[in-house]
């Protein structure tokens, strides 16, 4: 079969009868096959897939009904995301065996577009990760290089996608969880504004932080997908009420941009050259075509990183303490008490990095430190943001690296978790200021390996930042 990086090839062949959605589900079901080495999937939904597959072929065929957008879309998603019937377990021992009674508003509205769920793929834990090391199913691997990591948390869903074993994935974004998996194996990540698509059925990590995301081969299927998903939800108080703009009617871009830069992030000491110099080549490819770049000052780089992992700590010591052992998923065999039951449960249902993250998070809001650390990590994220908004008020968008370097090498960074936070440092800037960004691939740099770079753009301006993107990026260009 054909390599696929669009739904509107797929829809066309569809059409036409060259393809079926069957021939196009046991191809992906093959792949998955031939990658297990990777260790992407937790869960293949197979049966059900094809079921659905045979079911769209007979609509299509007998004319019973206009087919949904995403008729032919064979999508994976997070195993942080709730499907009705199915388990999720956040990649976690402590939601062992957990079976969800509802689906996520984003999944039910994929599936209500005839888009068909593959399966579910490995993350790190709740989330809390930069290159899917951080899971109770093990290490997921680069399609480009077996040795390197795909980045995190969505590790799983990027390699999915860059694995050829859906067309799209579904992943969630805290701090940069879909952009920089998206770097590290040359897809398109979209993290949209927060609030643009609803987080219900969305396993949190931190609430004011988390964003569903896409993760795909081209920007038209990422505009659709947005489209599709987004919009108010009556189970999601922190959906914004807003109306969906149409993202997927994608025109050329009828002006020149005001872009602003920073040098502090493209003079950064852990830049890599390489990503560097195809960011600078990027860079002059917009200025020759007339859009107006221009350096802008931003002294708070060095502190978002700490203020991030301050607040994001302390939304996921709240969040977490659901999982007690008590009332759904894994509990300890040898509990003998209710006390016995929090402590043994909790110790071996989570990794070291979520009981680290927890601890920490416990203690930035305990009484004597909460000013010392919570309060005045919100006030910088208060400063963040309010500087993000002046420069978009006089920018159309921003230009950063989406990471540091290329995908490292599995188990380089595991032992030293402050390494492993740095890794994000291009990209929670748009979680704290709650803008939407977007990654592209730029080319190969060190090694061969995945490049891109992020557009962050003005709150609910996900239609301008998909219009630069697909200006300048076709899937064909994919690693």
């Amino acid at each position: 079969m054909k390599r696929y990086t669009q739904l509107q090839d797929i829809q066309a062949d569809l059409r036409e009868g060259k393809l079926s959605c069957q021939d196009l589900v046991r191809h992906y079901l093959q792949r998955i096959e031939d990658s297990r080495h990777l260790n992407i999937y937790i869960e293949v939904f197979e049966q059900e897939a094809l079921a659905k597959a045979a079911e769209l072929d007979r609509q299509l065929q007998q004319g019973e009904k206009t087919p949904g957008r995403l008729f032919g879309a064979v999508v994976s998603i997070k195993d942080v995301l709730c499907y009705k019937d199915h388990k999720v377990t956040a990649a976690s021992k402590i939601l062992e065996g957990f079976e969800s009674l509802f689906s996520a508003t984003a999944i039910e509205r994929l599936l209500a577009e005839d888009a068909i769920i593959i399966g579910r793929v490995n993350c790190d834990q709740f989330g809390m990760g930069s290159d899917n090391g951080n899971s109770h199913y093990g290490q997921t691997f680069n399609a480009a290089d077996p040795e390197r990591v795909p980045g995190g948390s969505s590790g799983g869903s990027a390699a999915s996608v860059q694995a050829e074993t859906c067309l799209a994935s579904l992943g969630t974004d805290t701090g940069g969880s879909v952009r920089q998996p998206a770097a590290f194996c040359g897809l398109v990540g979209m993290k949209p504004t927060y609030g643009r698509i609803s987080r219900y059925g969305l396993l949190a990590y931190a609430s004011s932080f988390d964003q569903i995301g896409t993760l795909t081969n081209g920007v038209e299927d990422a505009a659709l997908l947005l489209e599709i998903m987004a919009g108010p939800d009556g189970f999601d108080a922190t959906a914004s009420q807003r109306a969906v703009d149409p993202y997927s009617e994608l025109a050329p871009l009828d002006r020149p941009l005001k872009i602003a830069y920073f040098d502090s992030a493209f003079g950064h000491p852990q830049l890599e050259p390489s990503v560097k110099q195809l960011s600078m080549d990027f860079m002059d490819r917009l200025k020759k075509d007339g859009h107006e770049l221009e350096a802008v000052p931003f002294e708070l780089l060095d502190y978002i990183i700490p203020a991030y992992y301050v607040l994001t700590t302390a939304e996921a010591s709240s969040n977490l303490s659901r999982y007690d052992g008590i009332r759904f998923g894994y509990r300890h065999p040898e509990a003998n008490n209710l006390m016995e039951a929090y402590q043994k449960s909790r110790t071996e249902g989570f990794s070291a990095e979520v009981k680290r993250r927890i601890m920490l998070g416990t203690f930035v809001l305990s009484s004597g430190y909460y000013d010392a650390y919570y309060t005045k990590a919100q006030k910088v994220r208060r400063l963040i943001y309010e500087r993000t908004q002046s420069i978009l008020n006089e920018f159309d968008c921003i230009l950063m690296p989406a990471a540091p370097g290329v995908a490292w090498k599995v188990g380089e960074k595991s032992n030293d978790p402050v390494e492993m936070y740095l890794a994000d440092v291009f990209t929670v800037q748009a979680n704290m200021a709650g803008i939407p960004a977007i990654c592209i691939p730029i080319g190969k740099g060190r090694e061969d390996l995945p490049v891109g770079i992020q557009i962050m753009g003005k709150a609910f301006g996900e239609k301008d930042i998909l219009q630069l993107a697909r200006q300048y990026y076709n899937p064909s260009q994919s690693a």
